[in-house]
Order: structure tokens, then C-alpha cells, then sequence
């Protein structure tokens, strides 16, 4: 397929974008190759190849939630540089 000033123009208008012509000719650049591509891919023997949703069959795979005790509030503040008995205290980020 050739792409022509007249497509890349068409493409914009449906797009509703404007284009000067340095930008223009390198858009045409680009999809000239990304057809070229396209068109290599299209030459591939696809026969035996069953088509996919995903790369793997794994789908949705989701393990239980279970509730464990890990470490209490005060051993996770307790390397903290600075804290409150029960907050990590930072650095204000939000100017007013």
C-alpha cells in the first residue's frame, strides 16, 4: 500500500488534526514503514496456530485472602524517623 500525501491529509481530517508539510512528511515516513510491517506480518503461516485472548491458559488466577498477624503497629513505626504513636510522619508536599 502507498502512502501518499492525499492519505496522511484524509487521516488528519478524520482526525481532526493539522499537520505543516515537515511534519507531514515525516508522518508519511511512519506509516510507510509501519505498513510495511504490517504487510510482512500479514505473509506469516497462521494455519496451525490456534488464536488467543491471552498469552497464557492461566486466566483470573487469585489466591484466598487470609487474615495472619504480621507485625504490630509499633514495630513497624519503630525505625521510623520520625512518627507519631500511631502515623508515619513526612515532609509536608502540598503548598497552600
Amino acid at each position: 500500500m502507498e502512502v501518499n500525501d492525499a492519505l496522511v491529509q484524509q487521516l488528519a481530517d478524520l482526525a481532526r488534526l493539522e499537520f505543516n508539510e515537515q511534519e507531514k512528511t515525516a508522518i508519511r515516513g511512519d506509516l510507510q514503514r509501519m505498513i510495511t510491517f504490517v504487510e510482512k506480518l500479514n505473509e506469516l503461516d497462521t494455519t496451525d496456530v490456534k488464536p488467543l485472548l491471552h498469552l497464557t491458559a492461566d486466566y483470573n488466577v487469585f489466591r484466598e485472602d487470609k487474615v495472619m498477624t504480621t507485625i504490630t503497629r509499633e514495630e513497624g513505626l519503630q525505625n521510623a524517623p520520625a512518627a507519631t504513636s500511631e502515623y508515619f510522619e513526612v515532609p509536608k508536599v502540598i503548598k497552600k
